[in-house]
């Protein structure tokens, strides 16, 4: 895997164990005062929308739409808190991804992250691994304000490919010096615009492109373990949120 330029990482279930838009949002309604519930009816709902066949972008834009009206420095303090848990009770990071990314990074390439995911989530992520840049989904913020809506269509699958090939464009790169990594079929268009591609995991149709391809694979992500519900703060409260004991059946994710 040497001589490549930039190496472009999805990042849920390819880097982490844990669907981090999804962990988050829990952490984020349980801090913000809402019961284990609210987290489980959204979540179902979401599920409900890739069951009937909508695509993955609708998903996304669903996710987003629930966030109209919190207040963005709160969502980025939030996800702060819900990435020193992650870290404190451990096992997020996908070994083998992150292993990857650190060879890469040893060797001189630029690390690029790739997700649907969006910033304020990406950020904690992106700084401890150390990545060079952050292409995702751009929520709108108005007035300090999530206003539910995005700036442009969802960092998923053709996105993916599209952002590639500016990236690699922006640096002077040609694509085929570029190496991608992915684990769902949404990661495809960018795994087919590299020069290499790795699949992590065991989707069926990523492994068929591989063998066809002759492209490399990494195991799949292990399951993450439970974290425990923040407690809820009042507007204004400092230090860190405290653990309650109380667990909430994860829903599988979608």
């Amino acid at each position: 895997m040497n001589g490549y330029r930039t190496a472009f990482f999805d990042v849920d279930g390819t880097l982490t164990t844990a669907p981090s838009m999804f962990r988050f949002l829990r952490h984020y309604l349980s801090a913000t005062g809402n019961p284990p519930a609210e987290y489980v009816t959204r979540r179902r709902a979401l599920k409900a929308m890739n069951e009937v066949g909508c695509p993955r972008e609708a998903t996304n834009r669903a996710y987003f739409a629930g966030l109209e009206g919190a207040y963005a420095t709160e969502v980025s303090a939030l996800a702060e808190d819900w990435f020193r848990e992650e870290l404190r009770a451990g096992g997020f990071f996908h070994e083998h991804g992150v292993a990857a990314l650190h060879r890469h990074r040893r060797e001189g390439t630029r690390i690029v992250l790739v997700s649907g995911s969006f910033p304020a989530v990406l950020d904690p992520i992106a700084e401890h691994l150390g990545a060079d840049e952050v292409w995702c989904t751009e929520p709108e913020i108005a007035w300090g304000r999530y206003t539910g809506g995005l700036h442009r269509p969802p960092m998923l699958s053709a996105a993916k490919a599209e952002t590639l090939r500016a990236v690699a464009a922006a640096h002077g790169t040609d694509p085929a010096h570029c190496i991608a990594y992915g684990d769902h079929i949404s990661d495809l268009p960018m795994l087919r615009a590299a020069g290499a591609a790795v699949v992590v995991g065991g989707d069926k149709v990523l492994r068929t492109h591989a063998r066809i391809h002759g492209w490399s694979l990494l195991p799949a992500a292990p399951v993450p373990p439970a974290l425990g519900l923040p407690l809820w703060r009042a507007p204004g409260r400092t230090g860190s949120l405290a653990a309650v004991s109380n667990e909430v059946k994860e829903v599988e994710s979608v």
